[in-house]
């Protein structure tokens, strides 16, 4: 397939430019023209010498991508056809890179490929679970209830992930603040008191010297905190791209205190969540599998959905690798055991899912009512040190003069 630059002029009289796909010229003006754009000129860019070069992935917010299925759903629900409603989206849309994709799209669909093909095309801009979720729906015939089952699992995950990035984001918001008044204390407040009591003269209580000194420290080595925090965040990528590596981290993250907990809990309201979902949608069981290795964010989680996977490959129980490891309490064990006997997977999975997003909801409530006086507390005792270490000379400064 071709890539061709374009300019025209729209419906209205508007010029227009871009670039479109497509086998031949005549196919791209036939494209333009389905989208009611009258073609001036047309040319097609050569591939070797031409591509978009791209520093970050686009991506789409989740509030849009919820808003783009909720839209798609009810449209196709009023009747509207597919291509017609990706055209009305395409326009709708202020997502630039969900407006460019929808685009492609359109174009591949008015083609004769189907919707999940042409959205699998787009790579990770559209995630497999929609991907796969749309080809079944394609296959029953019932795309708008699997859209409308799309939005509210997104819905879902995006309230869930905001609970917890806002509830881990708090304290390291106060942190970051409470060593940036340190630091501004120790650097510009402790050294003029510093040098006023030098002029007095005098032995300056130990909290002083102490404080002075960490001062000192401050001043002479302040360049190691941006260096550590650079080496920290790059370790830090260049940890997450190496599988062995990811799996220490990730193994480390789920056994931190308090934290550890509460992300368990949400890869798990996660997981669960997202295999009912394909469940539900009739989705094979080791295809849904595979999809759900891909969406868990922690690899000790992945790496047992996996070996489930290869469990169910050599015709034993899904629940029986979860079940002999830590990442997995009973309650998720017992209740997909239940299931695979009694046949009601899907449902067990559902009702995992409900108790495991109302155990993170109590988590966060819990752990921002915890955190908020313990910081307070803790900010309030290292200013007050500060604070203390510079009064202290000054009444005995005060009480020698007097």
């Amino acid at each position: 397939m071709a890539t061709y630059s374009y300019t025209g002029r729209d419906s209205h009289g508007k010029p227009v430019k871009g670039k479109t796909q497509a086998n031949d010229e005549t196919a791209a003006v036939q494209l333009l023209k389905e989208k009611r754009i009258s073609v001036t000129a047309i040319e097609e860019l050569q591939q070797g010498l031409y591509q978009d070069v791209q520093i970050l992935k686009p991506k789409v917010k989740s509030k849009d991508f919820v808003m783009f299925l909720r839209q798609f759903s009810t449209l196709l629900k009023a009747g509207v056809p597919v291509i017609e409603t990706i055209h009305v989206l395409t326009k709708q849309t202020t997502s630039k890179p969900l407006k460019a994709a929808l685009a492609m799209i359109e174009e591949d669909v008015r083609s004769g490929k189907s919707l999940s093909a042409a959205s699998a095309k787009q790579g990770d801009l559209f995630p497999p679970l929609f991907t796969n979720m749309v080809k079944v729906g394609e296959a029953g015939g019932r795309l708008d209830d699997i859209l409308d089952r799309l939005a509210t699992y997104y819905e879902k995950q995006h309230r869930l992930k905001q609970k917890v990035l806002a509830t881990l984001t708090y304290p390291m918001f106060v942190g970051v603040v409470a060593i940036a008044i340190i630091i501004f204390l120790l650097v510009f407040v402790v050294p003029t008191f510093a040098s006023m009591f030098a002029s007095f003269g005098g032995e300056l209580p130990t909290i002083t010297k102490l404080v002075m000194a960490a001062g000192d420290l401050a001043l002479v080595f302040w360049w190691v905190v941006p260096i550590v925090a650079a080496l920290f965040v790059f370790g830090w990528k260049f940890g997450r791209r190496h599988p062995q590596m990811r799996l220490w981290m990730d193994t480390i993250i789920l056994r931190i205190p308090v934290f550890g907990s509460l992300i368990q809990k949400s890869e798990l309201a996660r997981v669960t969540q997202t295999l009912g979902a394909l469940f539900q949608s009739s989705v094979p069981v080791l295809q849904a599998l595979t999809i759900v290795e891909r969406v868990a964010d922690n690899h000790v989680i992945a790496n047992v959905l996996k070996e489930s996977r290869r469990s169910l490959q050599q015709g034993e129980s899904l629940s029986a690798p979860m079940e002999n490891h830590w990442a997995f309490p009973p309650l998720v064990t017992q209740m997909i055991s239940v299931g695979e006997k009694s046949g009601s997977l899907d449902a067990m999975l559902e009702k995992a899912a409900e108790f495991y997003e109302s155990e993170v909801e109590a988590a966060t409530d819990q752990i921002k009512a915890l955190i908020e006086p313990v910081m307070i507390i803790l900010l309030a005792g290292i200013v007050g040190t500060i604070v203390l270490a510079i009064m202290v000379p000054m009444f005995k400064i005060f009480t020698t003069i007097g």
